[in-house]
C-alpha cells in the first residue's frame, strides 16, 4: 500500500507533485493515529511529526531502496518516506500481528528491512552508533550503500553523538547525520540547551562538514541530502546536516504545550508549514491547481480510512507470541 514512488525526474530534480502526495500521506497518517489515540484505540504514547514532513520526504524519500535509514521516537514520517507499508504501520499501531513488528513494537520501534528501514529507537541518541555500524558494514563489504541517520536537536547533547561522529570521521564512513532541529527537546528550548548558534558547527570538532538548512523547504532539503549522499557514496565520508523545522504538536501525547506561546505556534504554522509552502510553489508553477490538491488530500483520507477499517479486523498476538523473536532462530 506504500509503493516506492519516483521522487526524481529524468533530469535528477525532485518530482514535487509526487513528493507532495508523500507529504500528505505522512500528515494524514499522523492525524488519523492521533484520532485513534484520542478514541482509546491506541495504547502507550506517540510522537507526531506534523510540521516536519519535508525533512522526511527530502531525506529518506530520495534514497535508493538499498540505502539504510536509522530513525528516532518521532519516526512515522521517515518510515513512510522510505517506503514502509502504510497498512502494516497502522496494524503495528493497533497491536495487530500484521504490523511491521507483528504488533510488538508499537509507535517507536517500526522497522522494515525490505525497504532499507533499520528501525526506530525510543532511546534518545541511540541511533548514532547504530548508523555508524551499518555504514562500517557497507564500507567493509563495498556495497556502495549510504546510511541516513535521523536525530532530534536534543540528541546532539548525548555522548553517543560525539562518539559516533568521531568514529565516522576517523573511518570516513558513508553516513549522513541528519538533525531535525524542531526548536525544542521535550519542553526545553534549544537556546537553553546549547551555547552555539548552529548545531552543524559541532561537526568541525571532528573534521566533518556541517550544513544548516531550512528544513521546511523540500527542495533545499532534497538537494542538500542528495549532495551528501553522492559524497558518501564516492568515499568522501560523513556529513552533518541540521534542518531547522518545527513540530506543530507536543513532544508526545502527554505534552500540553505549556512552554511555548500560541503566537509562536501560529507564526510557524502560518508561514513555515512545509506542505503549504510546497503547494504554493506548485500552484505558482502551474503544476497543480487548488482543486487538484483538494482532491489529492481527499483521496488519501478515503484510502487510509479504508485501511484502518480493514486493519481493525486483523488478528491480534496471543500470549504464545511472547516467546517468538526473543532469540535468533537456528538456520536449518
Amino acid at each position: 500500500m506504500n509503493p516506492k514512488i519516483s521522487m526524481t525526474e529524468k533530469n535528477g530534480r525532485l518530482d514535487n507533485v509526487s513528493a507532495l502526495r508523500k507529504m500528505w500521506e505522512i500528515r494524514i497518517f499522523e492525524e488519523m493515529i492521533q484520532q485513534l489515540f484520542d478514541e482509546g484505540e491506541l495504547h502507550g504514547t506517540m510522537h507526531l511529526c506534523i510540521g516536519q514532513e519535508a525533512t522526511a520526504v527530502g531525506g529518506a524519500g530520495i534514497l535508493d531502496q538499498s540505502d539504510w535509514i536509522v530513525s528516532t521516537h518521532r519516526n512515522h514520517g521517515h518510515c513512510i518516506a522510505k517506503g514502509t507499508d502504510i497498512r502494516a504501520m497502522f496494524a503495528e499501531m493497533l497491536g495487530k500481528k500484521t504490523g511491521t513488528n507483528e504488533g510488538k513494537g508499537g509507535s517507536m520501534h517500526i522497522a522494515d528491512l525490505d525497504v532499507g528501514n533499520l528501525g526506530s529507537n525510543g532511546i534518545v541518541g541511540a541511533g548514532f552508533p547504530i548508523a555508524a555500524g551499518a555504514a562500517l558494514s557497507a564500507q567493509m563489504q563495498g556495497s556502495n550503500q549510504v546510511v541516513l541517520c535521523y536525530a532530534g536537536d536534543g540528541a546532539t547533547n548525548e555522548g553517543s553523538f560525539h562518539e559516533a561522529l568521531n568514529l565516522a570521521s576517523i573511518w570516513q564512513l558513508p553516513v549522513i547525520y541528519f538533525i531535525e532541529n524542531n526548536q525544542y527537546g521535550m519542553s526545553s528550548s534549544i537556546e537553553h540547551m546549547v551555547n552555539i548558534d548552529l548545531l552543524s558547527e559541532r561537526g568541525k570538532s571532528y573534521g566533518i562538514e556541517g550544513i544548516t538548512i531550512d528544513g521546511n523547504d523540500l527542495d533545499e532539503v532534497a538537494q542538500t541530502v542528495a549532495k551528501a549522499v553522492e559524497k558518501a557514496r564516492n568515499g568522501g565520508g560523513p556529513t552533518l546536516i541540521e534542518a531547522l523545522t518545527y513540530r506543530h504538536k507536543g513532544h508526545s501525547k502527554s505534552d500540553k504545550l505549556m512552554y511555548r506561546s500560541e503566537a509562536e505556534c501560529r507564526q510557524w504554522q502560518k508561514y513555515n508549514d512545509p506542505i503549504v509552502r510546497l503547494e504554493t510553489k506548485l500552484i505558482q508553477q502551474d503544476q497543480m491547481t487548488p482543486e487538484d490538491i483538494r482532491l489529492l488530500e481527499g483521496s488519501i483520507r478515503n484510502e487510509f480510512s479504508s485501511l484502518v477499517a480493514s486493519v481493525k479486523q486483523d488478528e491480534e498476538p496471543t500470549s504464545n507470541d511472547l516467546w517468538t523473536h526473543v532469540y535468533a532462530e537456528e538456520n536449518k
